[in-house]
């Protein structure tokens, strides 16, 4: 839409490597779209808008055609990376790719265009939808009910520790404490601080899991439970689980899982069954809704039947009916802690969800483990006489590598090799994470990675390593159309706007 704001100058040079900014295309006088005139008399602006609230000047937008438009965006968007372009190794987060029928689902006009404060009874499908949903996510837990309300994987941490503290409070109890391994996500303390408990860390063993003498050593009648991921987010399984759960119970804890691996066990073995109370389950990382960039993700919390008094309310329910019919309403627990989102979860993502989990079935979910912990033995096995392996030993989803001989070698960082592993084509793994094992390279290659894509990622690995050793590899990336950047710098001075140093 044509304004004001266009910014006349010599033209600017457009390529892979130079694309202008969308003011830089901008000339007075260009427009992507006209409105239509109205017969609505024009009003004075002196009429709806107070003297005050008025600028002194029209606002600064580009003026360009539909095409430089269209061209500008298109381009940008070329330089992403995305889980429909190729792998996305993160260790611990899953960046996998989503199937286009949970899109679809996502996109029928008889979901997507439901307001989420219509009522129960014009909003039936959806209410039939999240139930199924939620007895689909309790049976793969081995919970007894959940709340489908929280938007993300740290919401549904926050909402578990406070589903915790009222417990604690049901009890006529005030516990202080709450356990997390050294090795556990850095969201688990800031939760537990949200929460209106203290941290308390157990070490790991050199086995990489918990060290059960370190657990023992801290548990007393003051710790509220314990924060766990299983398998951990080391990739290795908790083989003692059922012992550390048998202690913390022991002293009237409660164990809560961190969900954030579940894609390693699923439909393999529960966390109920392992003695836990409280489940998050993150349906952006296990059931492949979208990823990313903040959202939209869901992180409902499923629960033990003593705990499901508490849950956040209103919870889409099945409603007894005399006809038999199927009905469904909202009902709040008793004891609920009320409400931990403004409506009711991410809607949209809870419904790809499902969609996820009716499309694979009972076989096909315990295929996705499977497959999951199969691809990250064989990077792990293909790269063991490139990188070190933190705990050598067979791992689950994700296998942690460290790059500190290299950088000894070398003076090749992890940093570095991610920084190369760019111009192979491939997104980088995690670095720096875990922050027990030096110089961490976290590979999780996901499921959904076929043989050759974890081939060509091995090779792409090998090949970053061999210009370390060649000396060739500082500075990566080189032939990106951004090159290395100081993200520290950057995130400390950042600067927000194209016009902000005008």
């Amino acid at each position: 839409m044509a304004a004001s704001g266009g910014r006349a100058s010599s033209a600017p040079l457009v390529g892979r490597d130079n694309e202008p900014t969308i003011f830089e295309l901008s000339r007075p006088g260009r427009a992507s779209w006209q409105l239509p005139t109205t017969k609505v008399p024009e009003t004075p602006l002196e009429a709806l808008v107070a003297p005050e609230h008025r600028r002194a000047a029209p606002v600064d937008v580009a003026e360009v055609s539909e095409r430089d438009l269209v061209g500008h965006f298109t381009r940008l968007s070329h330089r992403q990376y995305s889980v429909d372009l190729g792998a996305y190794p993160l260790g611990s987060c899953t960046m996998k790719y989503n199937p286009k029928v949970c899109d679809a689902v996502a996109a029928l006009p008889g979901l997507a265009s439901v307001h989420p404060a219509a009522p129960a009874a014009l909003a039936q499908g959806w209410l039939a939808t999240l139930v199924a949903l939620e007895a689909a996510l309790c049976e793969l837990a081995g919970m007894a009910a959940a709340t489908l309300q929280p938007a993300a994987g740290a919401a549904g941490e926050l909402t578990g520790l406070l589903l915790m503290r009222a417990h604690d409070e049901a009890r006529g109890e005030r516990r202080r404490r709450v356990i997390i391994p050294d090795s556990a996500h850095g969201t688990n303390p800031a939760s537990v601080t949200l929460g209106g408990y203290e941290t308390t860390t157990v070490r790991s063993d050199e086995r990489g899991l918990v060290d059960l003498e370190a657990l023992r050593a801290v548990l007393d009648t003051d710790v509220a439970g314990m924060m766990l991921t299983n398998p951990n987010t080391l990739g290795l399984f908790e083989e003692d689980i059922a012992e550390i759960a048998r202690c913390v119970h022991e002293v009237g804890g409660l164990m809560y899982y961190d969900g954030a691996n579940l894609n390693a066990i699923l439909g393999v073995v529960r966390p109920g069954d392992m003695g836990f109370d409280i489940v998050h389950l993150n349906l952006h990382k296990t059931f492949a809704t979208p990823h990313g960039g903040g959202g939209p993700g869901a992180g409902p919390v499923a629960v033990a039947e003593h705990l499901v008094e508490f849950l956040p309310g209103p919870r889409p329910v099945r409603l007894d009916s005399e006809d038999g019919e199927a009905r469904y309403g909202w009902h709040t627990p008793e004891r609920s802690i009320g409400r931990v989102h403004g409506w009711h979860g991410n809607a949209l993502v809870l419904a790809r969800a499902l969609a996820y989990i009716e499309v694979h079935g009972a076989d096909g979910l315990h295929k996705v483990a499977e497959r999951a912990v199969l691809n990250a033995n064989w990077i792990r096995e293909r790269l063991s006489s490139t990188f070190d392996v933190a705990f050598d030993r067979p791992c689950m989803h994700e296998v942690v590598f460290s790059a500190a001989a290299l950088h000894k070698r070398t003076g090749a960082s992890a940093h570095d090799v991610a920084k190369g592993l760019i111009e192979e084509g491939f997104h980088p793994p995690t670095v720096a994470f875990p922050l027990i094992v030096e110089d961490a390279l976290m590979v999780e290659p996901t499921e959904t990675e076929s043989y050759e894509t974890l081939v060509a990622l091995a090779e792409a690995l090998e090949r970053v390593a061999a210009r370390a050793q060649e000396g060739t590899l500082e500075g990566s990336p080189r032939t990106t159309p951004v090159r290395r950047v100081d993200e520290a710098r950057a995130a400390r001075t950042l600067v927000a706007t194209f016009d902000a140093r005008r």
